[in-house]
């Protein structure tokens, strides 16, 4: 059967999802060609603020690369603008001749920026904001220029604002309307985002109206002036002013446009049912929408048409707003300025930064705004959509979900607390059952892979603190019990043991090595093996091996632990759970200037902060000048100490000094699993000593060594490993202990696990019996830990990726400026 022919004009993010969409449905029923006006393939337009800021580089924003559509034969006509499209013949023109003939065609030609009317705006240093071209070419400007002026206080204009800020340029923001993203706050979160940028170094002019550029004699822009006579220095001016849909070449076809090109609910033009238009160009029932996940739900429709199943129809979209503005959350849906006829209820704490207000009309929740917390974003746009009565609701509404009835977290994870159908991800329409489905079926465990097979936070990302806590308690978990199953994981029949032999005897020191030489059925591994693997390979051939990051868990990647609002908690280290009147005013600095909302002491005796954003971390660590406390990785967390006899009447050892050289000789020591020590100063035992990894108990004439406690779901009481006289060789004997599981234990095996496998009589012929394989365990430890950097205060020496914690300055959820 001859295929029929699909001819795209336009290569951006609505018209390549719609083809994305129509492979799915039919792969082979058109020979699809592809005109694009920029000389790149498929990128996400979203990102190029973090491009700007340079958290990412172009490459890095690319959704569908060249091999993409090689791979599904599109042929692809890139850096080429259509002219003209003949409809009598069905045949496409472009610039430089290139033609190409249809049966059905389908316009993605989006929109253009719009450019202020006023004399000037043809100068040089004049752009607006909205490719990968004008990205470069601000930062090329900020390379040899200093001051910028943006024109348009929207979300785009804060992106570019930001952006040009962070690559030293001094920027000040015009913006004719009495606040910020009106289109998108209220007046007092407008405000007070205003407040806090301003805090950050942008400068703002709001109410204020361009008259005319100003130039230079070689033409080059040097001063916005105003209608109130005011100036300020412009070597760059970037307007950011809004955009119109580019219906160009539809009107020189002759179709209808009017607020865009006019499409039925099949997303056919109504002039030219061969024709469909999707994404900014389009106009449905006199709505053009500038959001990512009504396009994308648009793009479903036309593919479910062109794909000849008929049955699809687009009613337009309900949208809502969640975006993040350099580490700020927003949030607003449906109608948050209230009005006539509308009741208010409103909570703020602008000290605290968090602002929320809700507008009911005849007790039905009809919109939201949101500044600062927006974790309840999701569930007030639910609330919306249904238009349920919220009557019974009222008087709790404002605080959340979690304490509506028996629908709370009940000290679960948001994500765990979640049904299948809820939805994670806006833009791609994603649900949770969807994300779990693909992740135990594909073996998924980066949050890229997540991104690549089911487009959730790939779009705007302000999704992807729930999209990593879905994926942690999906793929990872901390299990507590050995795996029961023969082999490793579903991609190999070899055993932990087999790997780590092999690892051993052939000197592989790469994970993409050793799953070659050991022949893996996935060769990229899956979300069981890929970290086993790299800490086998890491704790076999210290200082040799190549740790990868992104087979670690999240929370080790990040350096801290991911709470179920998507935000952190930082362990500062106190050696032996002592601290000091300086570290105690660095803490409370750091709370009052982060506005960390809860600190709390430990059961490991260590003060907890918790709920620092992602974007925070670095400076938090920076500012409290603590070395890691390491409570998020698979690694030594805590030396639990009583104050011993230095100050207890019934203490007989020095158990604080000796907890203090345990901690810092182990630190930053991973292992297949947490360990957890404890030093106490008498038999009288209220460190705790006997439910821990490694536990030490003084008593008159030494110290007492007990291995294998366990104080988690099911307590493990310790067993006794040897009784020593000096402070030096309980280092020796527990040191050679945890390197002996550090070798031998398999990944996710706790040590009571691992004693309970091997057998005591094991442990204690390696380390009690045998003085030459006890000195050689602890030697070994030592050389691996030997200049190991603190990822806190030396994170580029640890290999920590530091792109992750730069904000990106403006994303969005269900609903994205693209």
């Amino acid at each position: 059967m001859k295929k029929l022919k699909l001819v795209m004009v336009g290569n951006g993010m609505a018209g390549v999802r719609t083809l994305e969409e129509l492979f799915k449905l039919e792969p082979d029923l058109y020979d699809v060609t592809v005109f694009g006006a920029e000389p790149h393939p498929n990128y996400n337009r979203i990102l190029l603020s973090p491009v700007l800021a340079g958290d990412q580089t172009v490459d890095e924003i690319v959704l569908n690369s060249w091999d993409w559509y090689r791979d599904h034969g599109v042929t692809l006509h890139a850096g080429k603008k259509v002219v003209s499209v003949d409809r009598a013949r069905r045949v496409v023109h472009a610039e430089d001749g290139t033609s190409a003939e249809y049966d059905r065609l389908l316009l993605a030609t989006g929109s253009n920026p719009f450019m202020l009317p006023v004399p000037g705006k043809d100068l040089k240093g004049v752009i607006a904001y909205r490719d990968i071209a004008d990205t470069e070419y601000m930062i090329e400007a900020a390379r040899v220029h200093q001051h910028a002026v943006v024109i348009g206080g929207g979300l785009l204009g804060l992106e570019a604002a930001n952006g040009l800020m962070l690559r030293g340029m001094q920027v000040t923001v015009v913006h004719v309307a009495p606040w910020l993203m009106e289109r998108q706050l209220d007046e007092t979160a407008g405000r007070m985002l205003q407040k806090s940028l301003e805090e950050r170094g942008l400068k703002f002019l709001i109410g204020a109206q361009t008259q005319e550029l100003v130039g230079n004699d070689a033409g080059r822009v040097t001063t916005v002036r105003f209608k109130d006579g005011t100036e300020v220095p412009a070597d760059l001016v970037v307007m950011a002013v809004g955009i119109r849909p580019n219906t160009q070449l539809a009107e020189s076809m002759r179709l209808h446009c009017e607020r865009g090109i006019v499409v039925n609910d099949t997303l056919q033009t109504v002039t030219d049912a061969r024709i469909y238009a999707v994404g900014e160009c389009a106009a449905h029932r006199g709505i053009a929408y500038g959001l990512v996940a009504p396009l994308f739900e648009q793009a479903k429709v036309v593919a479910n048409h062109l794909a000849q199943f008929g049955i699809g129809r687009y009613s337009g979209s309900l949208t809502s707003t969640k975006l993040k503005v350099t580490g700020i959350d927003l949030f607003s849906a449906g109608n948050f300025t209230g009005g006539e006829g509308t009741e208010e209820i409103v909570m703020s704490d602008p000290f605290g930064g968090v602002y929320k207000k809700l507008v009911l009309r005849d007790d039905k929740l009809v919109g939201a705004c949101l500044y600062g917390d927006t974790t309840e974003g999701t569930w007030y746009f639910q609330l919306l959509r249904e238009g349920r009565s919220v009557q019974d609701i009222r008087d709790r509404l404002m605080f959340g979900e979690s304490n509506i009835g028996d629908t709370g977290h009940q000290g679960q994870s948001k994500a765990a607390a979640m049904a299948d159908d809820a939805e994670v991800c806006g833009c791609n329409g994603v649900s949770k059952g969807t994300i779990c489905k693909a992740i135990r079926d594909k073996g998924l465990f980066t949050l890229e892979d997540v991104r690549k097979h089911t487009k959730a936070s790939a779009s705007c990302g302000s999704c992807t603190g729930l999209v990593e806590q879905i994926l942690m308690a999906t793929a990872g978990g901390d299990f507590s019990a050995t795996p029961k199953k023969k082999a490793l994981c579903g991609c190999t029949d070899l055993s932990h043991q087999d790997v780590r032999k092999a690892i051993r005897e052939h000197h592989l020191l790469t994970r993409r090595q050793a799953t070659d030489f050991m022949e893996w059925r996935t060769p990229d591994g899956c979300a069981s093996c890929r970290p086993a693997l790299n800490y086998y390979l890491i704790s076999t051939w210290p200082k040799e091996a190549v740790d990868d990051p992104q087979s670690r868990f999240i929370n080790e990647r990040s350096h801290a632990n991911i709470q179920k609002d998507g935000t952190y908690s930082v362990v500062p280290r106190m050696w032996g759970g002592v601290t000091s009147s300086q570290q105690l005013r660095r803490i409370a600095d750091v709370v009052d200037k982060y506005q960390i909302p809860t600190v709390k002491v430990t059961g490991g005796q260590r003060v907890d902060l918790l709920g620092v954003k992602k974007e925070q971390l670095q400076a938090v660590w920076r500012d409290l000048d603590m070395p890691s406390g390491f409570a998020y990785g698979k690694s030594t967390r805590t030396v639990k100490t009583c104050v011993g006899s230095e100050w207890c009447r019934f203490g007989t050892q020095d158990s604080t000094s000796l907890g203090i050289a345990l901690e810092k000789a182990l630190w930053a020591m991973y292992s297949p699993h947490k360990v957890k020590l404890a030093v106490s100063g008498c038999p009288r035992n209220c460190a705790e000593s006997g439910i821990k990894d490694v536990g030490v108990i003084g008593v008159d004439s030494g110290w007492e060594i007990y291995v294998g406690g366990n104080g988690g779901i099911k307590t493990e009481v310790a067993q006794f490993l040897v009784k020593v006289k000096t402070a030096d060789e309980v280092l020796e004997y527990a040191g050679a202990f945890l390197e002996l599981y550090r070798g031998e234990a398999w990944y996710l095996e706790r040590t009571v696990h691992y004693i309970a496998r091997v057998g005591l009589d094991h442990v204690k012929q390696r380390v009690v019996d045998d003085e030459a394989s006890r000195r050689a365990l602890w030697a070994r430890l030592r050389a691996a830990l030997d200049g190991a950097a603190d990822p806190w205060l030396a994170s580029r020496k640890a290999d920590v990726d530091l792109r992750q914690f730069i904000p990106i300055v403006a994303v969005t959820s269900e609903g994205v400026l693209a």
